[in-house]
């Protein structure tokens, strides 16, 4: 139970911030719960969903709720990291004019960005990114823009592979969870959202939420007492180092899948900081469930989004991917022993 009046406030706002969304979004009840993790948590998410399944809509809510200010990039094949700062027109009076890009438009007001189908960006594209989401600053014109706020969903189109550019390791390692949203399934919502006009116009649909009580500004600073406040047992320590290292070496664990040498499988497990991203969300799915200490089910819960997208297959096994990693990732879960 939260005892702590602050961590208690939050927690009352963030469950209304959550049902709000989820009145908005309907049938993404898990996606949403990862999704408010993040925010709380302070960590960027890639989205990976079909065309059409909400994700714009998701993340407009998010900013309208938390207040903060919205900017959307696409991801083309022939965007360049300079499009991320400014972009250049002529005016009225046939003069060359230079006017911020998305990153700095709304300045240290930018709360979530949006960039849509970023596998189909360059490389250079995505190290410019992963400065903005690591540093949150970014120097243009003989200067750094401090964005203290911003938090970077991103969406991996998995559909169309062509002109496309496989996310690096070092970039898919800059989010913090990775987040399907799939179509539903139940036919009460797929009714909902093919006749309700509510869900027609998504500019009234966002219009008609209410204000969170949550100032996207003061954000970071809870996120640091809520880590400070949620509690980790030893047991639970000696828990989470043994997921990580059956990760990095899953036969250890007596982990065995089909067709598979298991000492061949992973070139590379989770990281230093994808664990410590697993902590973070863990210790904030704690909070939300009303505790002031982790259990084994809270890092349970998050397990495959933090990590599952920081498991690199060597080439032999890569072709399997999609088969593969649920595959592993639920053996460990299954194997490695809880307290």
């Amino acid at each position: 139970m939260i005892t702590n009046p602050k961590l208690s406030d939050w927690r009352e706002n963030a469950l209304q911030f959550e049902q709000q969304i989820n009145h908005v979004l309907l049938g993404q009840q898990a996606a949403v719960r990862a999704i408010v993790l993040a925010v709380f948590a302070r960590g960027h998410v890639l989205l990976e969903g079909n065309v059409g399944v909400g994700k714009t809509t998701l993340l407009r809510a998010i900013a309208h709720s938390l207040g903060g200010d919205y900017q959307r990039i696409e991801g083309t094949i022939d965007l360049m990291p300079a499009d991320l700062i400014y972009y250049t027109y002529i005016n009225n009076e046939g003069r060359p004019c230079v006017d911020p890009g998305p990153l700095l438009k709304q300045g240290e007001k930018l709360s979530t960005f949006f960039f849509n189908e970023i596998n189909r960006a360059r490389p250079q594209v995505h190290s410019l990114l992963l400065r903005a989401m690591a540093e949150r600053s970014i120097s243009a014109f003989n200067r750094d823009y401090l964005l203290p706020h911003i938090q970077v969903f991103a969406d991996r189109n998995r559909v169309e592979k062509e002109e496309t550019f496989e996310l690096p390791a070092a970039a898919r390692d800059r989010f913090m969870m990775e987040v399907s949203l799939d179509t539903p399934v139940e036919d009460a919502v797929l009714g909902e959202l093919m006749f309700n006009p509510r869900f027609h116009d998504t500019d009234q649909l966002i219009g008609s939420m209410e204000n969170s009580g949550i100032p996207y500004y003061q954000l970071n600073d809870f996120a640091q007492t809520l880590q400070h406040s949620i509690q980790t047992s030893p047991k639970l320590r000696d828990y989470a180092l043994s997921l990580w290292k059956a990760t990095r070496k899953p036969q250890d664990y007596g982990i065995r899948l089909a067709d598979v040498d298991m000492s061949q499988l992973l070139s590379a497990g989770a990281s230093p900081r994808g664990m410590s991203y697993l902590i973070r969300c863990a210790k904030t799915c704690a909070w939300l469930e009303g505790r002031e200490h982790v259990l084994p089910e809270d890092l349970q819960r998050i397990f495959y989004s933090c990590t599952a997208h920081r498991l690199f297959l060597n080439p032999m096994y890569a072709y399997r991917k999609e088969q593969l990693l649920p595959e592993l990732v639920t053996s460990i879960l299954n194997q490695v022993a809880a307290p």
